[in-house]
């Protein structure tokens, strides 16, 4: 990739001269010469938009998954050169191209394992985001490997490259003591990190809502299973508080052009808090689904899932996604959140229709939102 030396002559008196004076008297002109080298990509220029440039080369790591599509896009949409690595076929990644100008995505194959591969990804790169994650494990990769050893990987690559800006998303209910394994290494993850390259931005939102997710889709489809969904305690015991993915996605970008946000970390979440009770039954209220729930006891319901994870394709559900879905999410008053991006956060009110009416019966395909009682608020 083509690299030239940017040079920076002073505002005050270049104007001046340049029109009256001759190229030798120009050539006199001092000139201030940065010794590190920058591609013409990295310089910001245009009215904003896709066509633009924003200045902002980022490697965008976990970008074929649920968050990254719409990082992907928030990034192209301001005119930012965007390197995709991935591991699936190129033909996977098609939606992806329209995302930003001709040439401004770049997919580049690369291994977890590979560290020349991951040097590689951000080799051309001002800013790195990892979203790498999993929802389940698999023989190939660990909770451990996808939370903690790449995390740590990506860290220490980009620290050796020079990079100034990394983003990593964690979660809001990491926590060393918690019952799911998922959210025990997304803490040792944060924390490794952090201590690789300490200015790092550590996002931690809440479960994430949005068109392609695997939470209140989750809860929708449980319907297939029988006429009731099972919950343990009913729900009553479980608080949560889930974000829309673009409000996430918004987030990360802000975070980018934020000077000041290197080495905060953001709990992000949506503006309500909700019993798991009630927001399911909420979500089936919107389906025009009938809602019958009925308290499962957790070793029980462990029971049951052991099977759905034997399955050789995507399972239904796992052990490790029930302890997930009911924990209640943590609060974290003296952590900056969403409001200090600059961001609104959407209720689930606002956008449930467009995730839940995939799951409505033809009938009500139409049917107005206005006509469904909101689910409750709990007072934070």
């Amino acid at each position: 990739m083509a690299a030239f030396v940017f040079a920076r002559r002073s505002k005050s008196v270049l104007p001046r001269i340049s029109g009256t004076c001759s190229p030798v008297v120009l050539s006199a002109v001092p000139v201030t010469v940065q010794n590190r080298k920058i591609h013409h990509a990295l310089i910001p220029r245009g009215k904003g938009g896709r066509s633009s440039s924003s200045g902002i080369a980022a490697t965008v790591f976990g970008a074929t998954g649920f968050l990254g599509r719409y990082v992907v896009n928030r990034l192209g949409r301001i005119g930012s050169q965007i390197v995709v690595p991935h591991r699936c076929d190129q033909y996977d990644l098609m939606y992806m191209r329209p995302m930003g100008d001709l040439g401004q995505i770049i997919f580049m194959e690369w291994d977890a394992r590979d560290k020349e591969s991951m040097q590689r990804a951000i080799s051309h790169s001002n800013v790195v985001i990892n979203l790498v994650g999993e929802e389940w494990e698999t023989s190939n990769y660990k909770f451990e490997d996808v939370f903690v050893t790449i995390p740590q990987q990506i860290a220490k690559a980009t620290r050796e490259a020079g990079i100034t800006k990394l983003i990593h998303m964690s979660h809001l209910n990491a926590d060393i003591r918690s019952p799911s394994k998922y959210l025990r290494n997304k803490a040792v993850g944060e924390q490794a990190v952090r201590d690789e390259f300490p200015d790092a931005i550590i996002m931690k939102p809440s479960e994430m809502f949005g068109r392609e997710d695997r939470f209140l889709n989750h809860f929708c489809n449980m319907r297939w299973f029988g006429k009731a969904v099972p919950l343990i305690a009913l729900g009553n015991k479980t608080v949560k508080q889930p974000v829309h993915v673009v409000d996430v996605a918004r987030a990360i970008v802000n975070a980018i052009k934020d000077p000041d946000a290197n080495g905060k970390s953001y709990a992000l979440t949506g503006p309500n808090r909700y019993l798991l009770h009630d927001l399911v039954e909420y979500v089936y209220a919107v389906a025009h689904r009938p809602f019958v729930a009925y308290p499962m006891p957790r070793p029980l319901y462990h029971f049951v899932a052991s099977f759905f994870e034997r399955s050789p394709f995507e399972p239904w559900t796992t052990r490790d996604k029930i302890d997930r879905f009911h924990t209640t999410d943590m609060l974290y008053p003296g952590m900056p959140g969403l409001e200090d991006l600059g961001i609104t956060p959407a209720t689930v009110e606002q956008k449930a229709i467009e995730i839940l009416r995939r799951h409505r019966r033809f009938r009500y395909l139409e049917t107005e939102l206005g006509e469904t009682k909101p689910p409750k608020t709990v007072a934070i």
